[in-house]
Order: C-alpha cells, then sequence, then structure tokens
C-alpha cells in the first residue's frame, strides 16, 4: 500500500513540474514579466532625475541669498554727499 502511495506521490510532483514549467514559460507570463521590469526601471530612472534637478535648485538659491547678504551689507557712511 505505502508503495503505491510513493509512486502516485512522484507522478503527482512530475504532473506538477511540468505543469509550472510550462505556465513561466507561457508568453503571457514572460510579457507581463517584462513589462512589469520595464515598469520598474522607468520608476527608479524618473525618481534618479527628479532627485538629480532638485540639487542644483538649492545650491543656486542659497548662491542667491548670499548674495543678497552681500547687497544688503552696504557702507552706508559714505553716500557720495559732501558737506
Amino acid at each position: 500500500m505505502t508503495i503505491v502511495n510513493i509512486g502516485v506521490f512522484i507522478m503527482f510532483t512530475a504532473e506538477l513540474r511540468s505543469i509550472i514549467f510550462q505556465v513561466i514559460t507561457s508568453w503571457q507570463v514572460i510579457v507581463v514579466t517584462i513589462a512589469v521590469l520595464l515598469y520598474i526601471f522607468l520608476i527608479n530612472y524618473v525618481m534618479k532625475a527628479r532627485r538629480r534637478r532638485k540639487k542644483p535648485t538649492t545650491e543656486k538659491k542659497t548662491k542667491k541669498s548670499k548674495t543678497t547678504v552681500e547687497d544688503a551689507e552696504v557702507d552706508d557712511s559714505d553716500l557720495g554727499l559732501e558737506e
């Protein structure tokens, strides 16, 4: 009785392996997998591009603020007026 059960189990696993292999190699699964991978790569590319674009804008803002601080420190003692 145990020999029959083991034989059925081996046959079941062989059929299961063949079905899983057929599912994995079907064109629908391959196309969906490629589409998901392309979508993930696109999202990562956009996020990296946004991070790169944000860094220079913060540096430009700091440069502008430094120039405005320097412009604000004008020497008021000499206005060019003669007394």
